[in-house]
């Protein structure tokens, strides 16, 4: 019996792993340029950044849709990534601001801030090197 209850409780464990999305055991990270001055930030600093409110940053957003960026906004802002696309036209709309560049991999994100000092962006912890600096996990 005891047998039969622990492979129903490791069949059941895998069947989870297998459904949830790869980012859902990765922690996500805020990171900006290794020559930006920046070292630290809270979570409700990087929220204005990625809601449009302050320019001191220029936002680095993931693929529209992906599970990080998904997460990152409901971590972050405490809104959905919908929510945030209807914040982001309004501003558009009305000549405010400009949207945050979208791109497709951690590799692309990271990228892009490490060239622009300016910039923060978020990404897998585990993609982080040398280039980018962290100044914020995500719990």
């Amino acid at each position: 019996m005891k047998k039969i209850t622990i492979t129903l409780v490791i069949a059941a464990l895998a069947a989870t792993a297998a459904v949830l999305p790869s980012s859902a055991f990765a922690e996500t990270v805020v990171i900006v340029s290794a020559k930006n001055p920046a070292t630290r930030m809270f979570s409700e600093q990087a929220a204005q950044f990625f809601l449009g409110k302050s320019t001191m940053f220029t936002p680095i957003d993931q693929a529209d849709g992906s599970a990080i960026r998904n997460e990152f906004y409901k971590k972050v802002t405490d809104k959905d990534a919908a929510q945030v696309k209807a914040i982001w036209s309004k501003l558009v709309f009305t000549g405010k601001a400009q949207a945050p560049k979208e791109f497709k991999s951690n590799a692309d994100v990271k990228k892009a801030v490490a060239d622009d000092p300016k910039a923060i962006g978020y990404i897998d912890k585990s993609a982080v090197d040398d280039t980018v600096k962290v100044i914020l996990t995500l719990q």
